[in-house]
């Protein structure tokens, strides 16, 4: 039995929940954006009547201003936007119940053996684009595949409201014009780098040896390698619809830092918050994510599992063992996030176990006193709902004072 792979990416996002709720919006341009008197300033999704005028995402709000005078700018409604997308993942479990969200708009469904049921793979996907526009007044476009990357690639050449299928067959035809900074998880840095070695599509990528490739970029250039080939075998993992939700915190730098020790005082500030937040909702997640946007736009995500916590002292490990591994003091970061996820449906009680699901080669010591870190942690925030969040912080967190002169 073939296996097959659905990308379902949600189209204009943010600005499309905006108009199932303000008709106004609709056939006229509009876009969802920060404060432009801030470094939040640009444009986070526009529809497509705003991207005929050639608005687009992470586009400063006054040049989209100047380039589509007309533009409706709306402010930005996460919590709006994180129930539309619960809304979407459950639409998307009526198909199959291996569901793996990629993003916020975005997840990937294992639809091997489900012809019986929905039909062909193409007729599969008609169906769930009318549901999600029947039901949510949504569009989305669709990849279909047998692997994760390619369904991933194929999801972005018909757009909006598009279905591509993308086999292995298909790739020199398909896959191999396009430029190789299309490709998923080539950033700008690899991109140009790749340019320097004279190759400029998927297809002058792919006929570089795998050798050559891990000599010029280490173990990616085995992801490089299999990806321009159309190859990858991590499967979709199912979620059930609890690890939709997550608490999360994130900071907008008001400068791009490069230093790694700065990144993690922010995320320790970052992790704290997340925490607490969960302690006082009495849940215990599964899975830690790191959110790093860097000065082009780009943002990464990087998560890990993790015993069910909801301690802060945890939250931070976790997320400062995902920073540092995949820190680049040659990619300056304007943004950092972090989330606690995937929460359990039933309360339990525990040892700590946190290293042994990040990193083998940790050293466990540093977890042996875990009641004394909840009992801080319950301390600190008895303390805060007593006399206000701002009355306790932790030492390093606090800003230095500079020598006086002699």
């Amino acid at each position: 039995m073939r296996t097959v792979v659905f990308l379902v990416d949600m189209n204009a996002f943010f600005i499309s929940c905006e108009m199932t709720r303000r008709a106004e919006l609709r056939g006229k341009p509009a876009a969802v954006a920060g404060d432009p008197q801030r470094r939040t300033g640009i444009i986070l999704a526009a529809n497509y009547e705003a991207r005929a005028f050639g608005v687009k995402t992470t586009m400063l709000v006054h040049e989209a201003q100047r380039l589509c005078p007309d533009i409706t700018l709306v402010p930005p409604d996460h919590d709006f936007y994180e129930q539309k997308s619960r809304e979407v993942m459950q639409l998307l479990r009526r198909f199959t119940p291996i569901v793996e969200p990629n993003s916020i708009d975005e997840a990937w469904l294992d639809m091997t053996g489900c012809e019986k049921l929905s039909g062909t793979p193409l007729e599969a996907a008609r169906s769930i684009m009318q549901t999600i526009n029947g039901n949510l007044d949504l569009w989305c476009s669709i990849g279909i595949s047998d692997n994760k990357f390619l369904a991933k690639m194929a999801s972005e050449m018909k757009k909006p409201q598009g279905i591509t299928e993308l086999w292995p067959e298909d790739v020199p035809a398909k896959l191999w014009p396009l430029p190789v900074g299309a490709m998923y998880g080539v950033g700008q840095k690899t991109a140009d780098k790749l340019k320097r070695l004279g190759v400029a599509t998927i297809g002058e990528l792919a006929r570089l040896d795998m050798e050559f490739l891990v000599e010029r970029f280490g173990k990616s250039g085995i992801d490089l390698y299999r990806h321009a080939h159309g190859l990858a075998d991590d499967p979709v993992r199912a979620t059930d619809d609890d690890s939709v939700q997550s608490i999360g915190r994130s900071k907008t730098l008001s400068e791009n830092i490069s230093d790694l020790e700065k990144a993690k005082r922010i995320l320790l500030g970052l992790s704290d918050e997340v925490a607490a937040t969960a302690r006082r909702q009495n849940l215990k997640g599964q899975v830690v994510q790191i959110t790093l946007k860097y000065t082009d736009f780009k943002v990464i995500t990087r998560q890990t599992m993790v015993s069910a916590t909801n301690l802060s002292q945890e939250v931070y490990l976790a997320g400062c063992a995902l920073l540092t591994k995949n820190w680049d003091p040659g990619k300056p970061v304007r943004l950092i996030g972090i989330s606690l996820g995937h929460f359990q449906k039933h309360k339990e009680n525990r040892q700590l176990t946190l290293f042994d699901q990040i990193d083998g080669n940790q050293d466990n010591k540093a977890l042996e006193h875990v009641p004394q870190t909840g009992k801080v942690d319950q301390a600190v925030d008895s303390i805060r709902e007593r006399f206000g969040q701002n009355s306790i912080t932790r030492a390093s967190l606090m800003k230095k004072k500079k020598p006086k002169d002699d």
